[in-house]
């Protein structure tokens, strides 16, 4: 098995975890400090990494660690130095920026998600290139922006830096998981267009708030109809289509018909939907009654679905196998991540597995269990070895 250094990878764990890399220009916050982190320990390494500015204050850091063992394939591992906010800090009983080591697990706002397997990513790298030779090459990636718009995979894509990587390995929460399969996400914003008139000659103008009203009916009914249409994936589950943003009219104006009304929705999908038709669909239903409507779609994030054949999943699972002793475990992820952006746009197969709880992002107290990220950082090399060496 190669050796990894299991202090080195939870220390700088801790070092990431305490700088608070939420995109917050109000506070004086962004992912250039954690970035720098890795930029810092790569160059300690002797790794000649290239910093490219996804957005402003924003940096994606890039190295390619060559394996000197001749012509091989390109891995790829990634993660992101942002988090979200810590929220309400009274909802907290640590520090969500103090990295504290207590009862077996490293505490604090993006401990899971995702700098325990950002770091598991280098230190897999380390390991495997203190090893000896190995054929093709590693590019370690530390990303910006994943809880956003997803500038940094966005911009890593369309700069040609995904166009020589044969697989990805994508660091993020997963519990022991194996995800090859993700949800996608749609986001759209339906502007329906009436007339504005006074409360108490509603004839003379046309209500988009009835319109909406009627939209809101007619999304359940696409959702049922999609949910017959696409079956519940075993690891996904069923389509849903959300209302979530409702906004028209104003209450300091009570007796006007308002102009506009919009209506956000959610939609999360599984393999095999089609995004421009529900878009399409959804359109129609806003239509009618003199009403206009304009949908605008704000995230078009398709569904990921890697056969498990692929050779960075079968490599992955092989190296969980030898590692951990135990089968692997098949899931898949509820929502996106930036290896959605690197399969759909990239044209890279791209699979989900790091360190963590699935299901602790975001929260209050967010930890990650000590030993996971040591036996995450195992795994990663073992895959990383067995991936570029054809043994999967």
């Amino acid at each position: 098995m190669i050796e990894v250094d299991a202090d080195g990878v939870v220390e700088f764990t801790q070092a990431l975890v305490r700088v608070p890399s939420t995109n917050d220009p109000a506070r004086g916050r962004c992912e250039q400090p954690a970035a720098d982190l890795v930029e810092a320990r790569m160059r300690d390494w002797g790794w000649n990494p290239v910093v490219y500015e996804a957005a402003p204050g924003r940096p994606n850091v890039v190295a390619v660690v060559e394996g000197g063992g001749g012509p091989g394939p390109t891995l790829m591992f990634e993660g992101h130095t942002d988090v979200v906010t810590e929220g309400d800090l009274s909802t907290w009983t640590v520090d969500p920026f103090g990295g504290e080591i207590r009862d077996g697990k490293l505490w604090g706002r993006g401990s899971a998600d995702m700098k325990s397997g950002l770091a598991a990513t280098l230190y897999a790298t380390r390991a495997l290139q203190l090893a000896g030779t190995f054929p093709g090459r590693i590019k370690v990636c530390a990303l910006a922006d994943e809880e956003g718009l997803m500038l940094g995979a966005h911009h890593f894509v369309s700069s040609g830096l995904a166009a020589d990587v044969d697989g990805a390995i994508v660091a993020e929460p997963e519990a022991g998981e194996i995800c090859a399969v993700a949800k996608g996400a749609l986001r759209l914003r339906v502007d329906l267009h009436g007339r504005m008139a006074h409360g108490a000659m509603p004839q003379h103008g046309r209500n988009p708030i009835a319109a909406a009203g009627a939209l809101l009916v007619g999304l359940r009914s696409l959702q049922e109809d999609l949910q017959r249409s696409h079956p519940a994936h075993e690891h996904l589950g069923e389509v849903y289509v959300t209302p979530t943003v409702l906004r028209a009219g104003s209450e300091e104006q009570v007796n006007v018909i308002p102009a506009v009304a919009s209506v956000f929705v959610d939609v999360r999908t599984v393999p095999g939907a089609d995004h421009k038709e529900i878009a399409d669909r959804v359109a129609a239903l806003a239509s009618g009654d003199g009403i206009s409507a304009e949908v605008s779609v704000l995230v078009d994030r398709p569904p990921v679905d890697v056969p498990r054949t692929d050779p960075v999943v079968a490599a992955l699972a092989a190296a969980h196998r030898a590692v951990t002793g135990q089968e692997p475990v098949y899931g898949g992820v509820p929502g996106t991540t930036d290896g959605t952006v690197l399969t759909h746009w990239g044209g890279v197969p791209s699979v989900v597995y790091g360190p963590g709880g699935k299901w602790i992002a975001h929260q209050a107290d967010e930890f990650v269990e000590v030993a996971e990220i040591v036996q995450c950082t195992r795994v990663f090399a073992e895959a990383a070895r067995r991936f570029l060496n054809g043994d999967h």
